[in-house]
């Protein structure tokens, strides 16, 4: 009989690193309430297959920089299981929008016609939500159910398993989800949430991007490049 993650599909250096999580009761206990709220017609974001995009377009061994966000966005054809990102011909959410001007503002890069971060995952960029899934229309609709529990186990395997990356952390639940990363041993970067609410508080001239690319150019782990192809 197969074991769970021996199903998972899942990219296999964190297959390898984080597969043992999903034999756990509390993986278990969410699936079935995700089969639970599929079998009463409610609609789930992003599909299923999209879920775990965030590992598998960034392995690893090939993480440089981690941004963590809250849940996905629960408005259709947005979500695509990585934050902040949305699919390619979807008008870009606000806070996107904003962490755009910022890059402007930092790099003097032309913000893109498109809200598409997969150019950003595949340079070693994790996007990884606290919570991986939300009902449509109905935010932080899946907190509580044991995805934080699995998101805290990636970022504690990121904070033991490297050095020298760089945690972006926007906002109080970015700041509390990341709060046990070694600050010594990696470059923790804090500011307010590019929301429209916060924008104005201190995200606008944080200069992340900048800073970001500094530290990683310092410890030869190469510079992201942050402009996306219109």
């Amino acid at each position: 009989m197969k074991q769970a993650h021996d199903k998972l599909k899942l990219e296999p250096s964190w297959k390898r690193a984080i597969g043992s999580e999903f034999e756990k009761e509390y993986i278990k206990q969410l699936r079935e309430f995700l089969v639970r709220e599929k079998s009463a017609g409610r609609i789930i974001y992003p599909k299923g297959n999209e879920y775990f995009n965030a590992f598998n377009l960034t392995p690893l061994d090939d993480v440089k920089v981690v941004i963590i966000g809250q849940d996905p966005y629960h408005g259709p054809e947005q979500a695509h299981g990585l934050c902040f990102s949305v699919k390619p011909g979807v008008s870009q959410p606000p806070s996107l929008k904003n962490i755009f001007k910022e890059i402007n503002s930092d790099l003097g890069i032309k913000p893109p016609d498109h809200g598409c971060l997969i150019p950003w995952a595949k340079q070693g960029v994790l996007l990884l939500n606290s919570v991986l899934t939300v009902e449509k229309g109905k935010a932080a609709s899946h907190q509580g159910r044991g995805w934080e529990r699995l998101t805290d186990h990636v970022i504690s395997v990121l904070n033991e398993y490297h050095e020298n990356l760089v945690f972006l952390l926007w906002g109080s639940y970015a700041q509390k989800k990341g709060e046990f990363i070694n600050s010594s041993k990696h470059c923790v970067l804090k500011s307010p949430h590019p929301s429209p609410f916060s924008v104005h508080r201190g995200f606008f001239g944080n200069r992340h991007f900048s800073k970001t690319n500094e530290y990683l150019e310092k410890n030869e782990k190469g510079q992201i490049e942050w402009q996306l192809n219109d």
